[in-house]
């Protein structure tokens, strides 16, 4: 990897719209975690910013729904977000949020930079726009079928399933999500950076230069779109949330999103800069800086054709050196979803399982999306901890430090004449800060932590072929050797797990209390020394790193989860679409009398008619009802049902019906009669 004198590391602005899940961990903010924790044990000068998107369309929409400000759901939302962050352990230099005064100056200005010095076009184009809600639909604000691959719940900006960059106007059957309706044309103007004219630089700085540095899933989404074609992208929309077009005949005007998002990576930076005294451009406009956006794929047009765009037409900014962008992570073998509650919240899992954040991140790195979608189940959470974390580098540290206060009070052995197994074993040991250190730098994290777990196997498979215990009063000058290499062994996993297992290396510093050393280790210095921790240096004693976990800890979370299914499946049950309300007058003008079926038979050469005669007291009614594949005409003589009988008649195949017989589904979905006795109905009636 070149030698860079600084690293700028950003990771996706979270929409405060809710709380954050593991799929956001998994393909953002674990990874660059990761390569953050890693850069400053290599005593490199990092910057690694966030912070709270608060412009999205989703928090208007949220705050629609819940009929209160916007503002009222950032500041709930970005409070949440950013105390998981802390107590998870994401260590960010600076978290920041869009809607700062800092941000919102940054952002006009870049704006204004820009539009001075003739980077945009100016267009009056037709938009869609609901005619009830009497408002623009931007992005978010409209659902459809996505034009390329017919996901009939694409965005108006972008559809989920299979990546595409989208215009509102581009979707097939368009629908407010305001109000459900279909939308009108409506010419409006805005501000477009025309993306066609950075086409030469694209294919340049992305194809030629980045081909082979590149994920395969990012440069290859890259290559589509440029090869695609690449059209002028508004920067602006028609809302009332966001910050404000700073033009004079912009009124009603926002900056997109999309436009105003990215450059919260630059606010905070200014932010952070300003409280530590440090100089804000060097992270962003030096040579000598290296650049990174960590996101999920679904970001990748935004971090690597749009904001790079953005950065070339102001001209002072380094563009991103790599944007290592993960896949998407499902939950029980389904995607994800925030709106059926289908997810596990970090604030409830920190909750569910306290000090224990290191468990959810291992798992989590261990099956991270790398090179495609992958798969989160509360089986392979509970093996992953017991098998590995406990049954591995927790009985390889408890042997350990058990053994070392039992034989020598806690202090470091003396030892002498290492045989060639232990000379070996302290040789491999020195190779690990390299091996893992390949790994992450290439943004493989997944196989790297696979490497700290084989330092981990390294000294649980060193203590067994040795066996201490057996030698100690045999061969006490052996047990000493022995116990000196294991502690070495520790040493280096204190150092190493730092980027992986960030609570559990500080604890297990701790244990060693290597803050009391002379030489302060390093990811650098481990293979540079032969002895990490001198003889005679006292270490505490060990409690449990990790604890196992138990069966009915997971089945609590896989019942939360069935119970999220039922309560999606009950509120989304195909019902009859609800129509135009109407008053007490328009109900009470239907005549409805109980009356007894006292004649019925199946109408010839049709499937669903029946042809009944119907009792009401005063009269009987011929009605023809469409329940001939729900019911024999044998059994349903006698049948007390409710009658409609002021319904104007209508010829059916021949025969007046002269009335509607009244019918619903109880809950188990079966077609019974509305009638007194009738069971528990789903609401769903049926003539």
């Amino acid at each position: 990897m070149k030698d860079f004198k600084r690293y700028t590391i950003t990771a996706a602005l979270p929409y405060t719209n809710g709380p954050i899940h593991i799929g956001h961990l998994a393909g953002v903010y674990i990874p660059a975690d990761i390569y953050a924790r890693y850069l400053r044990l290599k005593n490199k000068d990092v910057l690694f910013v966030c912070g709270s998107d608060e412009h999205g369309v989703p928090i208007t929409i949220k705050a629609k729904k819940e009929g209160v400000s916007p503002q009222d759901i950032v500041d709930r939302y970005h409070n949440m977000i950013k105390t998981s962050f802390e107590k998870f352990g994401i260590a960010f230099d600076y978290y920041g949020r869009t809607t700062s005064e800092t941000h919102q100056k940054t952002a006009s200005d870049f704006f204004k930079t820009l539009y001075d010095n003739d980077k945009f076009i100016e267009q009056t184009t037709e938009q869609l726009y609901d005619q009830e809600a009497q408002q623009f639909l931007a992005d978010r604000f409209v659902t459809g079928t996505c034009p390329k691959c017919g996901h009939d719940e694409a965005y108006g900006d972008q559809c989920e399933k299979c990546g595409t960059s989208l215009n509102a106007t581009d979707l097939i059957n368009p629908k407010s999500a305001i109000t459900g309706n279909k939308p009108t044309l409506k010419t409006t103007k805005h501000w477009f950076l025309p993306l066609d004219q950075y086409d030469d630089f694209l294919k340049e700085w992305i194809i030629k230069e980045h081909k082979y540095d590149w994920k395969p899933n990012v440069y290859g989404q890259c290559k589509s779109w440029i090869d695609e074609g690449l059209r002028p992208r508004a920067v602006t929309r028609d809302l009332d949330w966001g910050i404000s077009v700073p033009l004079k005949d912009a009124e009603g005007k926002v900056l997109y999103v999309w436009f105003d998002a990215p450059i919260g990576y630059i606010s905070a930076t200014k932010e952070w800069a300003e409280q530590v005294g440090k100089n804000w451009k060097d992270y962003w406009k030096s040579d000598d800086t290296k650049l990174l956006h960590f996101i999920g794929k679904d970001n990748i047009v935004f971090h690597c054709i749009i904001f790079p765009c953005m950065l070339k037409a102001e001209g002072s900014f380094n563009l991103p050196d790599n944007v290592p962008a993960n896949e998407f992570l499902n939950l029980e073998g389904q995607k994800l979803s925030t709106s059926k509650n289908w997810a596990v919240w970090l604030h409830e899992y920190l909750e569910d399982f306290p000090n224990q954040q290191d468990v959810l991140r291992y798992v989590l790195t261990a099956n991270a999306p790398e090179t495609k979608d992958n798969d989160f189940t509360w089986a392979d959470f509970q093996a992953r901890n017991n098998n590995e974390l406990v049954a591995i580098y927790g009985n390889f540290i408890n042997r350990v430090a058990v053994l070392t206060h039992k034989y020598y009070g806690g202090k470091v052995p003396q030892a002498d004449d290492l045989q060639d197994i232990d000379q070996k074993t302290l040789q491999e040991l020195k190779s690990f800060p390299e091996k893992i250190g390949q790994s992450i730098e290439k943004y493989r994290f997944r196989e790297a932590q696979q490497k700290l777990m084989e330092l981990a196997r390294l000294g649980n498979k060193y203590l067994a072929d040795e066996e201490p215990w057996k030698q100690f009063k045999t061969n006490p000058e052996r047990t000493q050797n022995i116990m000196f290499v294991a502690l070495q062994i520790s040493t280096a996993l204190a150092v190493l797990s730092e980027p992986f297992l960030p609570h559990t290396s500080k604890t297990l510093s701790d244990i060693l209390r290597l803050k009391t050393l002379v030489v302060k280790l390093n990811w650098s210095n481990i293979a540079k020394h032969d002895v990490l921790l001198p003889t005679d240096h006292y270490i505490e004693k060990a409690g449990l790193l990790f604890s196992k976990i138990e069966d009915e800890q997971i089945q609590k979370q896989l019942n939360k989860l069935k119970q999220s299914k039922i309560d999606n499946e009950s509120s989304s049950q195909d019902l009859t679409p609800q129509k135009e309300q109407i008053t007490f007058d328009d109900f009470s003008k239907l005549d409805i009398r109980t009356g007894k079926i006292i004649k019925a038979e199946k109408m010839p050469k049709t499937k669903k008619l029946m042809t009944l005669k119907v009792d009401i007291g005063l009269e009987q009614r011929t009605i023809v009802s469409g329940i001939a594949e729900y019911f024999k005409a044998e059994e349903i003589i006698g049948k007390q049902v409710s009658v409609v009988i002021n319904l104007k008649p209508i010829k059916l195949r021949g025969t007046l019906s002269e009335g509607m017989i009244l019918m619903t589904e109880n809950e188990k979905g079966k077609l019974v009669f509305v009638n007194s006795d009738v069971e528990t109905p789903t609401g769903k009636t049926i003539a």
